[in-house]
């Protein structure tokens, strides 16, 4: 039975390393959204910086440990043997579901994940104590610290509201101090601020942080947070002294260091709040073990009040996790798809909006818009003149500086959201609160961008449902979190060893799966970055090779795509059907990414932008056009199968393999002469195009005579109806491509010079 435990605990470590890495790729947006989107150096020294904070805050993370302890549940009603399967349910679970929102780089909270598993995994484990024993379910709230458990869950989401109203407050009135434009700042004010601002980064970091270190004295931590005026005095006059000789000897931006500090402080406050997350339950595991193994009573027998006994970590192992996080920091692509979302939502600077509008995001936008509105008539116009000076945004010097390059917010911004984040995270650690340094931050940086009119009326109903959705993720990380726990632990409690096998290799599946889905992704994404970063300009014949390209890759799309709904109508193939609707998903993709891409195009045209810009146009509009035929083929053909309708009449069936036949044929010459441009064939192409419109009008003919002599019934009838008249559409549309291509000359004599004749 020993050598049982000591695998579970093997195991435990096992997966808390695991649980280290997905858990930073997660948390990592929470630390260097600010940083990264003021572009306030370069990624390697923020990186640096990261590091640093990550590694200081590790080794003052022992006093949370307790958490995973007896923060949910009461320890003293549980044997070894109920601890230990709480525990490894509660690390599977973690894992797995902080890897699956990793992936879809959507910011989750690691701490609510770890307080819902607890509470999942001590409920389940409860209940069938409670069962065996006979007892009364009334009995459950002597094993679950309700009050300690309540306490937790309801101060994570009051932090979000305190946090996203205390970070709107504090940066509109930042704003209106140091408006948009950096030439006007004046020294006093970027002098007191930075000031105020490093003052209370250094309280909390010093003074709060310290009475968690490991190897701090309690009485040395008495006598530090009894001069706390002293400290905090002295703190803002050497701060000021500082940042007055610095700009005025070596011109040093001051707002540059309070974001650097910043970064620093919050890594800091994250590994100190968080690391718990990740190690606070193997500890607690290994503590168990150890207290067990001495007592030489049966697992089954050991109760573990030595759970509430307060018990500090040891450096070493606060130390070597912190260095695997800082790892994982350095080398995990993830973290940087989480990192991207959150800084995607709080830009100052138009672009491609990841999220889609919903009705939520909408009707608040409306009310708003209507209770700014009255709001305005109350104010005196002289004080909204002067208010709209100050939040006035500069103009672009270069209109065709690339989007990308800039920015997403400035370095007033950045300093705030660090700030008041930093500030709020390391209060609640040093009241030993799992305060999710994810709400915190998310919501921080949501209230600054709200206060920067960030959100313009052009875009806010998009970032408003992005923050819906990643607040609806963490309420979903809730349940799911709850329930899988509860699931795992009861899977493990009836068969032991065997549940454990299966569920570690259930996660190593999930992961290995999720992996390669965010591998394609990254992929897709760093094709269209570094489509859209090339270069600064767009020459004419740069815009008639990659729209070429582009038109190519559809129709060889469309081409599969057709074949495989046509095939998988005639055949019932629903494998062939679940392929064509993934290439439709994939044509749908590449036009949302076109369309986002036109206006960042067409302002880096080089030269002939009219013509040039005339050409994109056409070419989304015609993909517009001819995805949207394929797309109802597709769909038709999915209903059609899945609805188990009759089979195709046999007197269609041989007209739908004549019109696929024709078809594919057509658009494979019509691809080849795009390839190779060379369109000397035009005529013949065309003449293709009129003998399969030919055939398609001999089908529908036949389809009415079929109807009309009552041969032909109406479901199949309306099958057809489609098939024939979306692929006469597609035929139709796919000829214009090379019309197109084809009204494009060369004119000998002038370098790279084309024109398109608007006959």
């Amino acid at each position: 039975m020993s050598d049982y435990y000591l695998f579970i605990l093997f195991l435990l470590f096992i997966l808390a390393i695991s649980d280290l890495i997905v858990g930073v790729s997660n948390d990592a947006v929470n630390f260097l959204n600010s940083a990264i989107g003021s572009k306030v150096t370069s990624r390697r020294n923020i990186m640096i910086v990261a590091s640093l904070g990550i590694l200081a805050g590790a080794t003052f993370s022992s006093g949370m440990m307790e958490v995973a302890r007896k923060g949910i549940f009461n320890p003293e009603y549980f044997y070894f043997s109920d601890i230990m399967v709480i525990f490894i349910a509660v690390m599977i679970t973690d894992i797995i579901l902080l890897d699956l929102f990793n992936t879809f780089g959507m910011p989750t909270s690691t701490t609510v994940s770890i307080v819902f598993e607890l509470l999942g995994a001590a409920v389940a484990v409860s209940i069938l104590k409670i069962a065996a024993d006979g007892t009364s379910l009334n009995t459950l709230g002597d094993y679950i610290n309700l009050s300690s458990a309540l306490v937790i869950i309801s101060g994570i989401f009051i932090s979000v509201l305190i946090a996203f109203a205390i970070g709107s407050i504090v940066q509109y009135f930042s704003r209106l101090l140091f408006t948009f434009n950096t030439d006007r700042h004046k020294t006093w004010a970027r002098t007191i601020w930075s000031a105020l601002a490093l003052t209370a980064l250094t309280y909390f970091l010093l003074i709060k942080g310290v009475s968690g270190a490991s190897f701090v004295s309690d009485g040395l931590v008495e006598r530090i947070q009894g001069n706390t005026m002293i400290t905090l005095g002295l703190s803002y006059f050497i701060w000021n002294i500082l940042l007055l000789g610095l700009q005025a000897f070596f011109k040093v931006n001051v707002l540059k260091i309070v974001v650097l500090f910043g970064t620093f402080a919050l890594a800091m406050a994250f590994a100190g709040n968080d690391l718990v997350n990740f190690i606070g339950v193997p500890i607690a595991g290994y503590e168990s073990y150890l207290a067990w193994s001495d007592s030489g009573v049966s697992a089954m027998a050991y109760d573990m009040t030595v759970l509430s006994e307060p018990i500090r970590s040891k450096t070493y192992m606060l130390v070597a996790a912190g260095i695997i996080m800082i790892i994982t920091l350095w080398f995990s692509k993830k973290a940087r798809s989480v990192t991207e979302t959150e800084v995607n939502l709080g830009r100052q600077n138009e672009g491609n909006e990841r999220f889609k509008s919903n009705k939520l995001s909408r009707e608040v936008v409306r009310y708003s818009l209507y209770l700014g509105d009255r709001i305005n008539v109350i104010l005196p116009n002289s004080w909204l003149e002067k208010a709209e000076k100050r939040f006035q945004t500069l103009n672009e010097k270069d209109p065709k500086e690339l989007i990308n390059n800039r920015p997403a917010f400035d370095l007033v911004r950045a300093s705030v959201n660090l700030t008041i984040a930093s500030i709020l995270i390391a209060f609640a650690t040093s009241l030993k609160l799992p305060l999710s340094t994810t709400y915190v931050s998310f919501m921080v940086a949501m209230g600054t961008s709200l206060a920067d009119k960030a959100w313009g009326r052009n875009s806010a109903v998009f970032r408003l449902s992005g923050v819906f959705n990643v607040i609806g993720g963490w309420f979903f990380t809730a349940i799911l979190a709850f329930t899988a726990a509860a699931a795992f632990a009861t899977f493990i409690h009836y068969f032991d060893i065997k549940a454990i096998g299966i569920l570690v290799l259930l996660a190593i599946f999930l992961i290995s799966r999720t992996f390669i889905l965010h591998k394609k992704k990254e992929k897709r994404k760093t094709a269209r970055k570094q489509f859209e970063q090339r270069t600064a300009t767009i020459s004419f014949s740069e815009s008639i090779r990659e729209t070429s390209e582009n038109v190519i890759i559809t129709l060889e799309l469309i081409s599969d795509t057709y074949e495989q709904a046509l095939l998988g109508l005639l055949k019932e193939d629903r494998q062939l059907l679940q392929k064509s609707n993934k290439n439709i998903m994939l044509l749908k993709e590449r036009q949302r990414e076109l369309k986002g891409q036109l206006f960042g195009l067409i302002k880096r045209l080089e030269e002939s932008p009219t013509e040039s810009g005339r050409l994109y146009l056409l070419i989304y509009d015609l993909q517009q056009d001819i995805v949207q035929s394929i797309s109802l083929i597709v769909e038709t053909c999915n209903e059609y199968v899945l609805n188990s309708m009759d089979p195709v009449r046999r007197i269609n069936v041989k007209p739908i393999q004549e019109v696929l036949k024709t078809s594919k044929s057509y658009l494979a010459q019509l691809i080849g002469m795009i390839k190779n441009q060379d369109l000397q064939n035009l005529a013949e192409l065309l003449a293709i195009k009129k003998d399969v419109f030919i055939l398609l009008e001999k089908s529908l003919s036949n389809q009415i005579i079929g109807i009309h002599q009552g041969s032909l019934g109406m479901r199949n009838s309306l099958l057809m109806f489609t098939i024939l008249l979306e692929s006469k559409d597609l035929i139709a549309v796919a000829a214009r491509f090379a019309k197109l291509y084809d009204r494009i000359k060369y004119t000998p004599g002038e370098k790279e010079v084309y024109l398109i004749k608007s006959n």
